[in-house]
């Protein structure tokens, strides 16, 4: 095969994957910043370009600046001690134990759960005075709360229910990661006599900074997608304590039927992940060994 032959044979190769990719990512994208820069239309008065001055207005809303900041004490809440509650279950099930088939099952059985049922189970959880936490607790005289109605306590109720839900996910990486380290590694640590903790810290976590990397970007992109949860318990509510960026864009789109001022909040939404990952990749970079 000549060379030339070979480019167009590559060429074809790719060109599947890179029809969808700008079909269903770059065209959206581009389409949405189009969007984000023309005022709400209507049937009397059509949509007209504005240019920034969406963006402008972001900066007055309040709703979209406690949307903001709840996503990121959200975030906060539920990637590292998602991260680390997996890391925990991972180094557990891969010890041989009694049971270990049934107990990774029984860690990743909340992540096969749809959204929509795992949000109704938690508001079955939640739901003041029979629900069953504040029957658990009304067992040891302890009053009950109003877990999703009170604005102190809906965003750590929201944050305890996704680290329940993503860190079963979490672990299969791990786990899969942990399997791939050579055993000889712990056999000559334990040789020298050294401490579980040492090994762990000097030769385990710095083996797993791959599957950290991968599993932080994911953790992340996940802290500022959530829809279908809100939607089931919360709304947003109470007085938009619950309120993520997401749930508001969609909330303007089909709700409010703004979808320019959607289209802006995305745009944001979408420079500053792009931003985040970019950050985590240069950080990271020098500190992930790959094999």
């Amino acid at each position: 095969m000549t060379p030339r032959l070979a480019t167009v044979y590559g060429w074809l190769l790719l060109m599947p994957a890179a029809i969808l990719l700008i079909a269903f990512t770059h065209w959206p994208t581009f389409a949405t910043l189009v969007s984000s820069t023309f005022s709400r239309g209507t049937p009397i008065r059509p949509a007209r370009f504005v240019g920034a001055d969406n963006y402008r207005a972001l900066l007055d809303d309040p709703v979209f600046i406690q949307a903001a900041v709840n996503n990121l004490w959200f975030a906060f809440g539920t990637v590292i001690p998602s991260m680390a509650l997996a890391i925990v279950m991972a180094l557990w099930v891969n010890e041989k134990i009694p049971g270990r088939g049934l107990l990774r099952l029984a860690y990743f059985t909340p992540t096969i759960l749809p959204m929509v049922a795992a949000a109704n189970i938690w508001l079955f959880f939640y739901t003041p005075e029979i629900g069953l936490i504040d029957q658990v607790l009304g067992l040891f005289g302890l009053p009950g709360q109003n877990w999703l109605g009170d604005p102190d306590l809906v965003l750590p109720s929201l944050i305890v229910m996704t680290i329940w839900k993503e860190a079963g996910f979490f672990m299969i990486f791990y786990l899969a990661a942990l399997q791939a380290i050579p055993p000889e590694l712990r056999e000559a640590a334990l040789l020298e006599g050294t401490r579980r903790w040492t090994f762990f810290w000097r030769v385990t976590f710095p083996l797993l900074m791959p599957t950290t990397l991968f599993v932080l970007v994911n953790a992340l992109l996940n802290a500022f997608k959530l829809v279908d949860h809100l939607f089931i318990l919360t709304k947003g509510g109470p007085n938009n304590a619950s309120n993520l960026l997401l749930y508001y864009i969609y909330e303007s789109a089909f709700s409010f039927f703004d979808t320019s001022y959607a289209a802006t909040m995305t745009m944001v939404l979408l420079i500053f992940l792009a931003l985040l990952a970019s950050a985590k990749f240069w950080l990271f970079e020098k500190r992930v060994h790959y094999r």
